[in-house]
């Protein structure tokens, strides 16, 4: 169990911190784009990253509160490089000009962290009538990342460094509609799960780069496509949900509408802080351990099994011909 901070093959527990998970880490020279970067895990992780010297790109909807995250981070850490720019994954437009403001910039881009998203809100749709975690969870990061992609590439053969995309899943691809993925009915309200359509969409955010990765190697570009479950956080992702509806492997815990008293209890012994809950995002961005490996997810700074719906190579080629029909018409 994580509590005992017992150690994986990796070297490190849930115990471990961002820091800690790339201490000795040069990231000098590399630029990251990290989006939902203002708060929580994604906060967290553009510090860490910023510490080790990456220039990182706060990929942000509040402009105000990316400048405020901005400002607090040079003042501890006077030197770093970051930048801020808008960007809402509820909207392909908002996604297209992100892409096409940072490719005017002229800047490399080794990293890519789709940290972004959403938990269990009311059915709502995207601003392009899209249901709204499936579009924010999936869609924006497989676009955001395929309008990214070539400048990762060239990134990587002028730099000779291998460029990483992140993707930040959830243990909760395992809760997700029978099915896996309920591909004639994404739109449906009557269908309509919030827990379970959000399993659903980091069930995606495992499969997208499941085929990334086919397709990366097919070509032989020396760019890497892996996902993590940063672990049971307390962050304001889960502020649509009234329970604490997370799944925590290691431990086989599973809780499910918990009373609010017996929440607080269980958080305080078996939840991450978010020093925690970011180390495994800055481990598949910088570690030196990672090299090489693609299609991969992973768990407490280590390798960990998705479940098999989630390893499907067929269903992730499905999932990515079904992506480009929504993204390639908005």
């Amino acid at each position: 169990m994580w509590i005992f901070g017992l150690n994986g093959n990796f070297g490190f527990s849930a115990r471990s911190t961002a820091e800690q998970v790339t201490k000795g880490v040069d990231g000098t020279g590399l630029v990251a784009i990290v989006t939902g970067a203002t708060n929580g895990i994604g906060k967290e992780t553009t510090r860490v990253l910023a510490l080790r010297g990456v220039h990182v790109i706060l990929g942000v909807r509040n402009v105000k509160a990316g400048e405020k995250v901005k400002e607090e981070m040079l003042q501890k850490h006077p030197g770093s490089e970051i930048d801020v720019m808008e960007i809402d994954l509820s909207s392909q437009a908002s996604i297209r000009k992100f892409a096409a403001e940072f490719i005017a910039t002229g800047l490399p881009l080794n990293i890519l962290i789709n940290n972004a998203g959403m938990m269990s809100p009311p059915f709502t749709l995207s601003k392009d009538n899209i249901e709204q975690q499936f579009a924010v969870n999936h869609l924006g990061p497989f676009l955001l990342t395929n309008l990214l992609l070539d400048t990762m590439k060239k990134t990587a053969r002028d730099c000779g460094k291998e460029g990483r995309v992140v993707n930040v899943a959830s243990e909760l691809h395992r809760y997700g509609y029978k099915e896996g993925i309920i591909f004639d009915k994404i739109n449906d309200k009557t269908s309509y799960k919030p827990v379970i359509a959000y399993g659903q969409s980091k069930l995606c955010n495992i499969l997208h780069c499941v085929e990334l990765t086919r397709r990366l190697k097919e070509e032989g570009a020396n760019v890497t496509a892996n996902s993590l479950h940063p672990g049971v956080i307390a962050t304001n992702i889960s502020q649509n949900s009234s329970l604490l509806a997370c799944k925590y492997s290691t431990s086989k815990l599973y809780w499910n509408l918990l009373p609010p008293s017996l929440n607080t209890c269980c958080a305080n012994i078996f939840m991450k802080n978010v020093p925690q809950g970011a180390a495994t995002t800055c481990y598949v961005a910088l570690s030196p351990k990672v090299n090489g490996l693609s299609g991969e997810y992973f768990m407490d700074s280590n390798k960990a099994k998705a479940s098999s719906m989630a390893r499907d190579p067929e269903l992730a080629k499905k999932l990515w011909e079904f992506s480009l029909t929504f993204t390639e018409k908005n």
